[in-house]
């Protein structure tokens, strides 16, 4: 095969040579059922891996859940390694994220590899965090194709548990609604983001997670920026086209600290749509909106002193 950088990081297929294949290669297999709990494996269209259907009846979905839930960029419970993740499931002490904040001293005594000292030590790395900021909570989650940078951008613009809950609960409730809409709109979210939440909050278990959750935890609002006398706090930004003294990830993170939120389209509640060279379809919509399209030079000057 052919393989190239993509996004100068991860490794990318673009080409299989089939002449340079051996002759007694014999074509891979998929598993038509997971190895772990017999469940129907899956392939969605458009994608490439195979899935497990058996959702929180398949034993290895459920540990590698909460391995992530405890993991170093999510809760990042000190001591809370992977091994103990899977001997606590398998001895019922934990089922759900939400047990984990249940577990005592005496639950731990006895066990093997388990001393006094470092009991204490897991209790204590678990009470510490059980106050933890919004964005590595919805992390934390493990929802599909939500990343760190994801969950960061949708503190930001949520600002609450109630808040983000709130709206990820109306999207899943009607497709076409206004949460969806807003959800989309920002910078970086797609159809395949939104459809995550919409799956996840459509389950009543994953809604039942969250009540347990918090209950036993402190969910710190995201922080507001400090945008002083910001001309752009409060504002809707859209870049298009090409910025030729700054990259796109540059202005994103410069308007976001003044204040502002960045979309990803062009809608009624846009403000700004910045246009350098070669904007195209996202200038046309906002002049037909009748929306202020700003060159990149006007951008600076508005910002400037900022």
């Amino acid at each position: 095969v052919i393989i190239q950088r993509a996004g100068d990081v991860i490794p990318q297929v673009v080409q299989v040579i089939e002449e340079k294949r051996p002759s007694g290669a014999i074509p891979f297999k998929f598993p038509k059922a997971c190895p772990e709990c017999g469940s129907v494996a899956v392939r969605e269209d458009g994608e490439v891996a195979w899935r497990c259907s058996g959702g929180l009846v398949c034993r290895a979905q459920i540990v590698e859940r909460l391995r992530h839930f405890v993991s170093r960029d999510a809760f990042d419970i000190e001591g809370f390694g992977s091994k103990h993740i899977e001997a606590f499931y398998d001895d019922g002490l934990i089922k759900t994220p939400a047990d984990i904040f249940s577990l005592k001293r005496d639950d731990l005594a006895g066990r093997d590899g388990w001393g006094d000292k470092s009991a204490d030590k897991l209790i204590a790395a678990i009470a510490e965090r059980s106050t933890i900021p919004l964005d590595r909570f919805i992390y934390a989650l493990g929802i599909r194709h939500i990343g760190q940078s994801t969950a960061r951008l949708l503190a930001r613009h949520y600002g609450s548990l109630t808040a983000w809950r709130a709206a990820m609960t109306e999207i899943a409730r009607m497709t076409g609604s206004e949460a969806r809409q807003e959800l989309m709109e920002l910078d970086g979210i797609g159809d395949a983001v939104a459809g995550a939440f919409a799956d996840f909050f459509r389950e009543q278990h994953n809604v039942d997670v969250l009540d347990a959750l918090s209950e036993v935890l402190v969910i710190e609002d995201a922080a507001a920026p400090d945008t002083g006398s910001s001309p752009v706090a409060g504002k809707t930004v859209v870049f298009t086209g090409t910025l030729e003294t700054m990259s796109r990830g540059e202005a994103k993170v410069r308007a976001e600290m003044l204040g502002a939120k960045v979309a990803g389209s062009v809608s009624k509640k846009t403000d700004y749509v910045v246009a350098g060279p070669g904007a195209g379809s996202k200038a046309r919509k906002a002049q037909e909106l009748g929306v202020t399209i700003l060159s990149e030079e006007d951008w600076q000057t508005l910002i400037d002193g900022s």
